[in-house]
């Protein structure tokens, strides 16, 4: 008896002093939850690819957005889906001008992460953008979810910046704070960007998507057609949450989302004319007097350093589309 005694004792003793382990600060969880480990190997990560393209045109095809949202969240999930469920609307058999996706030569950009959500970024090309580079984020929130695509970018292949690696090749995520020691923080790209849309300044390289948006958007509203009005907000959402890697020269590639919103109220006696088949179904409403456009815009930016001479940011990617719409 006192053999079983002193073995339980030893077996309490044991159990306890693992128990007070597992809480030592700093130490690492059996889920990795504080553990910085890569966010995925690259075995998983082209698994994850495969399965993207393989159900991405499958959804296409049937312009199906459940299935879509297995392997598409965030912004580009928002934007694809709602898309999906438009040409559902008006083409309820499926898509008749369906191009296959295939993509091809692909590296992935995979950072050493703690906790979640984590993500890695596949660079690959495309045969629906040939001579481009199709940036694809990855992410996940838990070892149990399956790896979704939240943000994507089409760069020319010049375009693609030069990544920061540590030693065994892996990037590295670029913090969403202060701490990311960038011109702008990631966390506050999405402010500053709808703050230049509205009233200018100097944050923002000269562009399409800044400048030129600006001069395009002083046209719209001179038309005597039609009075035009846009608001524009960031994403406050944690499922639009930046992402960014750090790239060589100490600055970042981020990815962010902005809404969009362009009200256009017609002179009375007249009836808005909402001609687009896909603006139509997703209407909510009936346009008496105006129309609201809903977007999301999905942005791909060149920030730099904190401590550049010029620390202007570039945005060298804007996707924008429709999510809905309300007619008054």
């Amino acid at each position: 008896m006192r053999t079983k005694a002193r073995g339980l004792r030893r077996a309490v003793v044991f159990a306890a002093a693992l128990a007070a382990v597992a809480v030592l600060p700093g130490c690492v969880t059996v889920h990795g939850e504080r553990a910085v480990v890569p966010a995925v190997t690259e075995a998983e990560a082209a698994k994850a690819l495969d399965r993207f393209t393989e159900t991405n045109n499958e959804a296409n095809r049937t312009n199906d957005a459940a299935l879509n949202a297995t392997i598409e969240t965030g912004a580009l999930g928002a934007v694809d889906q709602a898309g999906l469920r438009a040409r559902r609307a008006v083409h309820p058999d499926g898509s008749p001008d369906h191009q296959e996706l295939e993509l091809s030569d692909a590296r992935f950009l995979i950072p050493r992460q703690a906790g979640w959500p984590k993500f890695f970024v596949a660079d690959t090309a495309s045969s629906q953008s040939p001579g481009k580079r199709w940036l694809l984020v990855f992410t996940r929130d838990g070892v149990e979810e399956k790896w979704k695509v939240s943000y994507l970018s089409v760069l020319d292949a010049s375009a693609v910046p030069e990544f920061a690696e540590d030693g065994e090749g892996h990037a590295e995520a670029v913090p969403a704070g202060a701490s990311a020691r960038l011109a702008v923080a990631p966390k506050d790209l999405g402010k500053a960007y709808t703050d230049y849309l509205r009233e200018g300044g100097d944050a923002f390289a000269d562009g399409p998507a800044t400048s030129g948006l600006r001069q395009e958007r002083r046209k719209t509203a001179a038309s005597p057609g039609a009075r035009t009005q846009w608001a524009d907000l960031p994403a406050r959402d944690a499922r639009f949450a930046p992402v960014g890697l750090r790239t060589e020269d100490g600055g970042a590639l981020v990815f962010f989302t902005t809404h969009h919103q362009m009200r256009q109220t017609v002179p009375q006696g007249y009836k808005p004319q909402v001609k687009d088949p896909y603006v139509r179904a997703l209407m909510e409403g009936t346009p008496r007097q105006s129309v609201t456009y809903v977007r999301l815009g999905l942005q791909t930016a060149a920030v730099p350093p904190a401590d550049a001479g010029d620390p202007k940011v570039e945005l060298v990617y804007r996707l924008q589309r429709l999510t809905g719409a309300k007619g008054e």
